[in-house]
């Protein structure tokens, strides 16, 4: 993750893509209306777009075709939820195909289910676990961010698996051994990400307070 270009064999890639359309024209719906009922949390929309862009360009080498570093989706869902998030992230993916050869087009359908779906829908759900379990806004973000995250990398190897299955012990044998690298750059990553989430969330309970009561993420 992000899985370059040309790296999945083109069923693969015109599964995930299939798989993913979905999600982000829902998102793309769910976008428009929070700009149109929130207009002004365009701002703070802006920001979770550009963490995400930011974090996941910081990337360090790790298998062959793809690569490891935070995911910076799990703020957004948080504050926005995964259907947009799965929009934001998606145009994250593709701007750095674009501009860093981070990624690919090709492969944009496959990054942005492990990314900009599956780890979104991950945070939002430990999130509101944390927060029915009484944790505060800071943990509880800083829990679904670093779950957030390790979920993408579980799916990524999974995609890899899919589409490289071992000679020997099929797709299992595969996702173990994906997943085994990924852990040695992952859980570090996960762990900062969490840790840099949750500092930006209680900074924006404190200056941001009317923007996060607009979104409803203090009642979550």
């Amino acid at each position: 993750m992000h899985i370059m270009e040309g790296f999945l064999p083109i069923t693969h890639a015109v599964a995930w893509t299939v798989a993913s359309a979905p999600f982000v024209a829902h998102g793309g719906h769910r976008l428009n209306r929070q700009m149109r009922e929130h207009p002004q949390t365009k701002l703070l929309l802006g920001a979770a777009g550009g963490f995400a862009f930011i974090l996941s360009a910081l990337k360090l080498p790790s298998l062959a075709g793809s690569s490891s570093h935070p995911t910076g989706t799990g703020l957004g869902a948080v504050l926005f939820g995964p259907p947009v998030m799965a929009v934001l992230g998606t145009i994250v993916l593709f701007f750095q195909a674009l501009l860093l050869a981070h990624g690919g087009l090709t492969t944009l359908g496959a990054n942005a289910f492990s990314m900009a779906i599956v780890g979104p829908w991950t945070a939002f759900g430990v999130f509101k676990l944390a927060r029915r379990m009484g944790a505060g806004l800071g943990l509880s973000g800083g829990l679904a961010a670093g779950f957030g995250d390790f979920s993408t990398y579980l799916t990524t190897a999974l995609q890899l698996a899919l589409a490289f299955p071992d000679a020997q012990s099929g797709f299992t044998g595969s996702f173990l051994k994906f997943t085994g690298v990924y852990a040695v750059t992952q859980i570090p990553l996960a762990v900062i990400e969490g840790l840099v989430t949750a500092m930006i969330l209680n900074l924006l309970a404190s200056y941001s307070r009317a923007e996060l009561q607009e979104l409803a993420v203090l009642n979550r």
